[in-house]
């Protein structure tokens, strides 16, 4: 029987790091490789006879290490994300064409510093990365997707990034707000109080990357505008960043006018979640449309997340698997 393969990790912070709360991401990293992995004094120990498993789990590590050592946490989004992109899953997902690089150059390459911000923020799955690198490289872009792949909020960060740089000059919020029957018109106060509801997930995400004093800012010299999406017709809109959020109930009418409304130097990011559409028929959707017609149109970027990008409670990304597989 061969010996086990160990990796010796000098620094005791490093070691915890990569170890997790209560050895957290070693049990991730025995689902991921299906063998044992346990510590032996400063070292991380894979129980296994396979060479090819211990070949994967020393790329892991190192890849691991390199990205702790550039300030990327220890998540297990990160490790998931890092073990994808040494199999064959990570190449069927990045088909652009460009060269292999590491996961961990590839998070580098597309972390996004907000001026102003906490910290800066790291895509966490192969996906959210693709999708960063699609939101530089598109004037428009859909971020479709389940509940919890992070589309919103990265959408936002990368909006801040150019409106806080002065990439651009403002930051447009907008959604179609009427839901489940329900209509602006019966909601209290005026226009910007009508539709804050509506929108309080993109300002949750602005918050949880700056203060709140950055965003109050905003608002005070329009650099944010929020609009209901019927309010966007016969505007163009120059040197901003527009998002359109819960796109997937806007209706075909209405996507057509907002994709139509992007001026000079302008860019428009379309999140949506296909498993919710509210409108009488699905078929009726905009967002659903608008990703047959434009199928093919090189300079509009599309970015299909799954399961795999799920990075909320892993309960979540189970419960949406479930539901995927009864489609």
């Amino acid at each position: 029987m061969s010996e086990p393969t160990g990796i010796a990790l000098e620094d005791t912070r490093l070691l915890a790091d990569v170890c997790g709360v209560n050895d957290y991401n070693l049990r991730i990293f025995e689902r991921l490789l299906g063998c044992r992995v346990r510590t032996r004094g400063n070292e991380i120990v894979l129980d296994t006879d396979d060479a090819d498993t211990a070949c994967l789990f020393e790329r892991m590590m190192g890849q691991l290490v390199e990205a702790l050592g550039e300030g990327m946490p220890a998540s297990p989004d990160l490790i998931t994300a890092i073990h994808a992109s040494l199999t064959p899953e990570g190449d069927q997902r990045r088909n652009d064409g460009r060269p292999r690089q590491s996961c961990t150059d590839l998070f580098k390459e597309v972390a996004i510093q907000v001026p102003g911000a906490f910290g800066k923020v790291y895509p966490r799955t192969e996906g959210q990365a693709l999708l960063l690198r699609g939101f530089s490289t598109h004037d428009i872009s859909f971020a479709v997707g389940p509940a919890g792949t992070g589309k919103t909020f990265l959408a936002v960060a990368w909006a801040l990034k150019e409106v806080l740089g002065k990439a651009r000059r403002k930051l447009v919020l907008t959604r179609p707000v009427v839901e489940a029957g329900e209509s602006l018109g019966f909601l209290p106060g005026d226009l910007a109080q009508k539709i804050s509801p509506y929108l309080r997930p993109l300002y949750d995400a602005m918050e949880a990357l700056v203060p709140f004093e950055v965003v109050r800012r905003m608002e005070d010299n329009h650099a944010i505008e929020i609009a209901p999406l019927a309010y966007m017709r016969g505007r163009s809109l120059n040197h901003s960043v527009v998002i359109l959020d819960e796109a997937q109930n806007a209706t075909r009418e209405q996507m057509k006018m907002f994709l139509t409304r992007l001026g000079e130097g302008s860019a428009a990011i379309i999140t949506g979640d296909l498993t919710q559409i509210d409108l009488p028929r699905k078929s009726d959707s905009g967002l659903v449309h608008a990703l047959s017609v434009l199928d093919g149109i090189d300079d509009i970027f599309v970015c299909r997340l799954d399961g795999r990008d799920v990075v909320r409670n892993p309960l979540v990304r189970k419960i949406i698997e479930a539901y995927e597989s009864e489609r």
